[in-house]
């Protein structure tokens, strides 16, 4: 098995959902939200927001912290950063290299 392979399976699992996916966009619009605060607005319930939040931390997409009799919720944007150099960076560059060589070409400089 290909190291954190099983990491990117949960993280890709938490992102596959549309929901799971709206709730790290309210957390990275707004940092630190308590669970009545992300659910405001939403067409679910308390505890669909719940399970959700529990799938996205379990991928370690989103960490809360108790303060007072609430738990703040965070988004953890390091599983999605690993993903993205693993599975788009490497795909990226090709393009990269060859706009790097047309731009030397358009230039007149040698390779």
């Amino acid at each position: 098995m290909v190291p954190g392979a099983s990491d990117d399976d949960a993280v890709f699992k938490a992102l596959a959902d549309a929901s799971r996916r709206q709730l790290l966009d309210r957390l990275h619009r707004q940092n630190g939200q308590t669970l009545n605060e992300l659910c405001d607005g939403l067409a679910m319930t308390r505890q669909a927001v719940a399970k959700h939040l529990a799938i996205l931390k379990d991928a370690n997409l989103v960490s809360w912290k108790r303060q007072g009799r609430e738990r703040l919720h965070y988004i953890n944007p390091v599983p999605i950063n690993e993903i993205a150099e693993r599975w788009i960076s490497k795909f990226e560059q090709p393009r990269l290299q060859a706009l790097a060589r047309l731009k030397k070409s358009l230039e007149g400089e040698e390779s």
